[in-house]
């Protein structure tokens, strides 16, 4: 079947999101070093209290009972000291270090004065032990620290490692191969005589690689025959969950996909997305040949279009895959008018301001053209029937763009 009724936007996320989601790949333990970028597949809990014992916060002393206190010893930070036995007795502690037993208060270095005898006096500051760190401060043994489907980035690895963790259980990552279909692009050179430059074959595996999956094969241009389609899209799916395609999702004499789908017996999860740019778009599940699923991604032939259809149906289907929640759309105020679409949703890319609160439409965003995305953070949502006025808040759809690039 190749005809459609397009399908609502945000349907079509919340399709391809389900659909990834109840194919999500297997966990398996990485080190941390390795775990940037990842997702957690099971429950990040604590191995110890945090922290595990009390701790000085400070450089001074650790006394019992009321002074002058009479010094005993020191400790620094990775020993264990021993209790302190008797009142009236201080060690010097270090930052870090752990506080004895008996400890009743914790004297700063700089509230002290070490008299001609040898012994401290000194004020501690106000609370019995104000300057430590008690055991479980931070977080209880078995607590969770974080759910199942956290996104990993260096903080959450810092805090596995505070916990004594050596490696993490993750979600595998999804593989994603690209074919670019169409006999009309060069690869390299300028675009002329008919013909343009493939821009979507060199840009689409950064946007995947930006939405978690790893990019194994980039083909193209793939020839305009069904027969180099159908031999294309079996060889990406030989190693890939996702296969992508630029070009060819509409039903004219040189579009093949169609045709290709119905061959390998494939399923349409979404044909054809009342969106624009973007509407000739779809995603279909193919049977892989070891009775996984797997998905193939048509992305229209031009290159915003193609990108609209990354964020409407790619993005959702790999956080799915991923195991990650569906992230929702923040909400911004237009800088300007935008105008709606009719009985579609209309994404105009739109760049925000210094304070990340209102965007402004950009310009040169034809479906051809890809100088507006440059420009730009994300995608003002309008919804069908929704004209927006400057001020109005508006739903924003931001790209995966790396944090300091384009201010």
């Amino acid at each position: 079947m190749t005809e459609s009724t397009p399908v609502d936007w945000e349907l079509a996320r919340t399709l391809a999101y389900q659909a990834g989601l109840a194919a999500a790949g297997g966990a398996e333990d990485v080190p941390l070093g390795e775990a940037d970028g990842r997702t957690l597949s099971e429950p990040l809990r604590t191995l110890t209290d945090l922290p595990a014992f009390p701790t000085s916060s400070i450089d001074g002393w650790a006394v019992r009972g009321t002074g002058p206190w009479r010094p005993v010893g020191r400790v620094l930070a990775g020993g264990t000291p021993a209790p302190l036995a008797e009142d009236g007795t201080c060690v010097e502690i270090a930052t870090g270090a752990m506080v004895p037993e008996h400890t009743t208060a914790l004297v700063r270095i700089e509230d002290s004065v070490t008299g001609a005898d040898g012994r401290v006096s000194g004020e501690p500051r106000n609370g019995p032990v104000p300057d430590g760190r008690m055991p479980g401060e931070e977080a209880r043994l078995g607590e969770e620290l974080f759910p199942a489907g956290t996104p990993v980035d260096p903080a959450v690895i810092g805090v596995a490692a505070t916990c004594g963790y050596e490696s993490l259980s993750v979600r595998a990552v999804p593989r994603a191969a690209l074919l670019v279909f169409g006999d009309e692009l060069l690869t390299s050179g300028t675009p002329g005589a008919g013909r343009v430059r493939d821009s979507l074959g060199p840009q689409v595996p950064a946007w995947l690689r930006r939405y978690g999956a790893s990019v194994g094969t980039v083909t193209g241009p793939v020839k305009d025959t069904l027969d180099a389609h159908l031999d294309a899209i079996r060889s990406a799916l030989d190693t890939a969950d996702l296969v992508c395609t630029t070009g060819g999702t509409m039903n004219g004499p040189v579009d093949h996909l169609h045709p290709a789908l119905a061959e390998l017996g494939a399923t349409y999860l979404v044909n054809t997305v009342a969106v624009r740019p973007g509407f000739p778009m779809l995603l279909a599940r193919v049977p892989g040949p070891d009775g996984r699923p797997r998905f193939l991604a048509g992305l229209p032939g031009n290159p915003q279009s193609a990108v609209i259809a990354l964020v409407t149906l790619v993005a959702p289907l790999l956080a799915g895959l991923q195991g990650r929640a569906l992230p929702p759309l923040p909400s911004v105020l237009a800088g300007a008018p935008v105008a709606g679409r009719g009985g579609f949703t209309h994404l105009a890319l739109a760049a925000l301001d210094t304070t990340g609160r209102t965007a402004t439409p950009v310009g040169h965003v034809g479906s051809a053209m890809l100088r507006g995305l440059a420009n730009a953070h994300g995608f003002a949502v309008v919804r069908p029937g929704v004209q927006v006025a400057a001020g109005d808040p508006v739903p924003f759809l931001p790209l995966p763009l790396t944090p300091g690039e384009r201010p």
